[in-house]
């Protein structure tokens, strides 16, 4: 991914083909990069017979930026959570698909029809949440 660049490290964590038609996938992965880590979605379709990166969206832990979305379609949104309390996200109407990634770290995406919805979590006590994709308390 940077080709000749040093520090960097990547780990695959989840991939899915056929995700919004056939011959489409999504990748997961981790990268490392100085002692700091971002998770990453990248979609891809393909195109004679080679897969063709179109669009990628990244997150920190711990950031103020809560989720982001993809600007084209498809519609991908994620995020990253650590509240352990949170048993389901909502985008839009779509069920986002919840992540273990290592200790209380959970990575989150879901692939929406429709741009510009709401993001609401879900938690253990049947509290529902409305998440805006900035923090601004972490600022």
């Amino acid at each position: 991914m940077h080709l000749g660049e040093k520090n960097f490290t990547y780990s695959l964590v989840q991939k899915e083909l056929n995700v919004v038609h056939e011959g489409d996938a999504i990748a997961i992965f981790l990268e490392q990069k100085d002692q700091e880590e971002k998770i990453y979605i990248a979609y891809f379709e393909k195109e004679k017979n080679q897969w063709e990166w179109i669009q990628t969206r990244g997150a920190k832990w711990h950031s103020p930026v809560q989720w982001s979305a993809m600007n084209s379609e498809p519609y991908i949104y994620s995020g990253t959570i650590d509240d352990n309390s949170i048993v389901e996200i909502y985008v839009g109407d779509e069920l986002a698909k919840l992540l273990p990634i290592e200790n209380d770290q959970r990575f989150w995406y879901a692939i929406s029809p429709i741009q510009d919805v709401k993001v609401k979590a879900v938690h253990e006590n049947g509290i529902i949440e409305m998440i805006e994709e900035i923090n601004h308390e972490k600022f």
